[in-house]
């Protein structure tokens, strides 16, 4: 049970900071303005969110039965979530190149 909340955890801060690494929108169709907006970076995000969400009960699935959850649950993760992907948004929006 360790391993696999180790695992889900690196996954989602991986997920969480993908729509700000790689500029094709859904990582497939490249943007015709040359860099995708703000808006499908956090379309990314919130899909990536609920694909990690699925993979999460998966998860819980192979362990037992799922357990329900509240709306506080999910709002938690969300939170959780939007934290991860911190370090790709300043990465991509705040981060101030030398000479630039």
């Amino acid at each position: 049970m360790n391993f696999s909340t180790s695992l889900l955890l690196i996954l989602a801060f991986v997920a969480a900071n993908l729509p700000f690494l790689i500029e094709r929108i859904f990582f497939v169709v490249k943007p015709k303005a040359g860099s995708k907006g703000l808006a499908w970076r956090l379309l990314e995000l919130v899909v990536l969110f609920f694909a990690v969400g699925g993979i999460a009960m998966l998860l819980e699935s192979k362990l037992g039965p799922v357990h329900s959850q509240n709306w506080e649950f999910y709002a938690v993760n969300a939170a959780l979530f939007v934290v991860f992907a911190y370090p790709g948004f300043v990465y991509r929006y705040l981060w101030r190149r030398r000479g630039g």
